[in-house]
């Protein structure tokens, strides 16, 4: 399957739309996309994974560094995740407790980054999140 990337501008945010899957043979071109928009001045990132059929390590990998490379300018990185299979990753990694993981593309930009924001999966916020 192909990927999909998309971007949009949504008030001071930007919104990556990603779809189909994000592999070992596709990150690149996430990764590549990511580092663009921050090197043309994003600082305040949306990912929308609502369209991703499959996500795997070097996919969750990308994101990593793009959290990173966000937070080195004081940006924000959000991820719109609405698929219980994909959240099931972000719990399983422990990643949920590292990204700001939103249910929607609004509740991901209104809450400019905070993970316990309406609309969150944070840890405190989603009581289906594992606990410590």
């Amino acid at each position: 399957m192909e990927l999909s990337l998309s971007t949009y501008d949504s008030g001071d945010h930007t919104v990556l739309e990603v779809g189909g899957e994000v592999d070992v043979y596709t990150a690149p071109r996430l990764r590549e996309k990511l580092v663009e928009l921050v090197e043309q001045g994003s600082r305040h990132v949306v990912v929308d994974l609502s369209r991703v059929e499959f996500l795997d390590s070097t996919g969750l990998g990308v994101l990593v560094g793009a959290l990173k490379r966000l937070r080195a300018v004081n940006g924000t990185f959000g991820l719109v995740c609405s698929h219980e299979r994909l959240l099931k990753i972000f719990r399983i990694t422990a990643l949920d407790r590292v990204f700001s993981l939103y249910d929607s593309v609004a509740a991901a930009t209104a809450a400019d980054g905070d993970p316990k924001a309406p609309g969150s999966y944070g840890t405190d916020a989603d009581p289906k999140a594992p606990k410590a």
